[in-house]
């Protein structure tokens, strides 16, 4: 049988079947708790995998099955500890979720302050990755979000403005059909969205965690499928709710790479020499022109420099000291 894995805790995971995915919803989902069979070896697995199960599928309680085969992952959306390779923390590479479509990047307009440097990371891990990112700006009603959609003009970027009672309409037309995975700070707002999005969400939690001793999975990954929206008959979506991360390391993405999260910025190194490395120190880097050209906002330079810092072990390389919102300079501070 064919699942999907909303869940791990310990050793255990817990999958819905193929099909199921797409009917019942919420926490009545049928569930199967299954464990890696030894034929898998090192091979881990995450949540969003598609996995091939043997055994007892009844999804009854004492079931067990077994997973025996993983599917080739469209996606992979990672993390490391550390932006510098070289380092304990920067070889330790995580993997978030496994096949997701869309990254929405919840971040505050206010109470805590946005962080445009966590949100920059998201982005580069979001592109390396090969997954749609989505900025959702919470708070709106304390905060307006034009200094941070300034921020971001030049990349078109896709958003979505919330407050406490917003309706969710345009959030939902974006998460329907597509496996979206929510990201953010602590005190953003992100567990009152989820559970406004999927109101079922506490017990479905408890539900899919509900494995060996049945603890809550406040510090793993979870899936959450969409209730349906009244008189439209298509899927609704999944997200998968993630804890609140402190920093998102960019080890695991080259040099070359973290550029293209900066999508603004890639046409001004054009007229860069050979093997210019973009940092400050490169006399002739043809970035500074190109801001001082006013094609691109300086603010975006100095975010990307400071990643190319981090990743050479200079300054902060675990990611928790970026810049605060446009709003408040470059201040830097803990991230929660």
């Amino acid at each position: 049988m064919d699942g999907f894995v909303i869940a791990v805790d310990r050793g255990r995971y817990q999958c819905v079947l193929a099909g199921a995915e797409h009917g019942v919803v919420g926490a009545e989902l049928p569930t199967v708790t299954a464990m890696r069979a030894r034929e898998l070896g090192r091979k881990s697995v995450v949540v969003g995998d598609r996995v091939s199960l043997v055994g007892d599928t009844s999804g009854a309680e004492g079931a067990l099955a077994r997973i025996v085969r993983i599917a080739e992952r469209r996606s992979v959306l990672r993390r490391t500890a550390d932006d510098d390779e070289t380092t304990a923390e920067g070889r330790l590479e995580r993997v978030v979720v496994a096949n997701a479509d869309q990254l929405v990047i919840v971040s505050a307009l206010a109470d805590p302050p946005p962080r445009t440097g966590f949100i920059d990371r998201c982005l580069v891990a979001a592109y390396d990755a090969d997954v749609e990112p989505l900025l959702c700006l919470t708070k709106a009603d304390l905060a307006g979000p034009e200094e941070v959609l300034g921020y971001y003009t030049e990349l078109e970027l896709p958003y979505v403005l919330n407050r406490p009672d917003s309706d969710l309409g345009a959030l939902r037309a974006l998460l329907g059909g597509r496996v979206s995975v929510l990201v953010g700070h602590s005190g953003v707002g992100k567990s009152t969205l989820v559970n406004r999005l999927v109101p079922d969400a506490l017990r479905a939690v408890g539900v899919v965690s509900a494995i060996g001793r049945g603890r809550h999975t406040s510090t793993s990954a979870v899936a959450l499928r969409l209730p349906p929206v009244p008189g439209v008959d298509t899927d609704p979506g999944w997200i998968i709710d993630t804890p609140g991360i402190r920093s998102f390391g960019l080890a695991h993405v080259s040099a070359d790479s973290l550029l293209h999260g900066f999508p603004d910025l890639v046409e001004g190194t054009v007229d860069c020499p050979p093997n210019c490395q973009h940092t400050a120190d490169e006399a002739a880097c043809g970035l500074d022109a190109w801001v001082a050209a006013g094609k691109a906002d300086p603010r975006r330079l100095a975010s990307y420099r400071r990643l190319l810092a981090s990743r050479a072990g200079e300054g902060d390389s675990r990611g928790e000291s970026d810049q605060r919102g446009p709003g408040e300079g470059d201040r830097r501070g803990p991230d929660e």
